[in-house]
């Protein structure tokens, strides 16, 4: 039993969690200044890029292609004839192009590879 005379110790008062600092002034933020627009890319630059994106698509479709002649030869030997019948209807309008595009692609920057590296030298 505690005694009347004696004062009772006083609790810990918890701490707060965070003390909350003051908040600087919101000050507007410099408008940086405004650059000129960018001169439009050069035409040989936009050639380029359009014949960068014109190839990756060939490959594609030579790859597709490529595929869809496996398959087809498979289903062949199983008495499947229509894949290999449409394959066969569009090897010259459509697959034969893009199988020279992509080889005079590739002789194109074989040949100006080895120009610059003859003009270096």
């Amino acid at each position: 039993m505690p005694d009347p005379t004696t004062k009772p110790e006083p609790q810990p008062q918890p701490e707060p969690l965070a003390k909350a600092e003051p908040q600087p002034e919101l000050q507007p933020k410099p408008q940086p200044e405004p650059q000129p627009e960018p001169q439009s890319e050069p035409l040989a630059q936009r050639l380029k890029d359009w014949l960068d994106a014109l190839l990756v698509g060939d490959v594609f479709l030579v790859i597709g292609a490529a595929l869809w002649f496996g398959l087809a030869v498979v289903l062949h030997s199983r008495k499947i004839e229509a894949p290999l019948r449409l394959f066969e209807r569009l090897w010259q309008p459509l697959f034969l192009p893009a199988i020279s595009l992509l080889m005079a692609a590739a002789i194109v920057s074989g040949v100006l590879g080895w120009w610059r590296r003859r003009g270096q030298s």
